[in-house]
């Protein structure tokens, strides 16, 4: 395995484990200040990831070539669905744009942050668990799938179960230290 190769999976991994421990700590905290606190630090350290992961495959795969990388969606996507479209990286593009976004506003706040819309926050997380479910269970085999299917499942449960859990009133922050 060439270095590039390697910086690339671990970054993607880096982004993995970082939305994971984010998003489930996030989800469990009750608004305990310090639970939110570890989450925000893993969220953040998980978009760093990604934007390292953009980085090394542009850098290493296409040269910084934005077409290279566009033809070599597409060549993935038409080998997995028989469409010949690379317009997921401009979906890609967005998860970058969204997830910075989302990072900043963290960093603004906790008390902000939680008090966000619930629809919001909800079609958030769904995007994002559909971007890995789509990265990791349509897009590769063998034992990557299996994870990232795991993942996917573990975050719906997660956000279905604190969702039902949680009453609209009981959803607002209840910080403690």
């Amino acid at each position: 395995m060439s270095k590039g190769e390697l910086l690339t999976k671990i970054t993607v991994w880096l982004a993995l484990a970082g939305y994971a421990t984010g998003a489930s700590v996030y989800l469990l905290s009750r608004g305990r200040r310090r639970w939110d606190e570890v989450a925000r630090m893993a969220w953040t350290a998980g978009c760093a990831g990604l934007l390292l992961h953009v980085a090394c495959a542009l850098h290493y795969y296409h040269n910084w070539s934005q077409a290279s990388a566009y033809r070599e969606t597409a060549r993935q996507t038409a080998e997995v669905t028989g469409m010949n479209w690379g317009g997921g990286l401009f979906i890609n593009y967005a998860l970058i744009v969204g997830w910075i976004a989302d990072a900043v506003w963290w960093r603004r706040g906790l008390d902000a942050y939680r008090n966000r819309p619930r629809w919001l926050a909800s079609a958030w997380q769904g995007f994002l668990i559909f971007i890995i479910f789509n990265a990791t269970v349509v897009f590769k085999t063998g034992p990557l799938r299996w994870i990232g299917l795991g993942l996917c499942l573990w975050l719906v449960f997660l956000w279905l179960f604190v969702s039902k859990t949680l009453g609209r009133s009981e959803a607002k922050p209840n910080f403690k230290e």
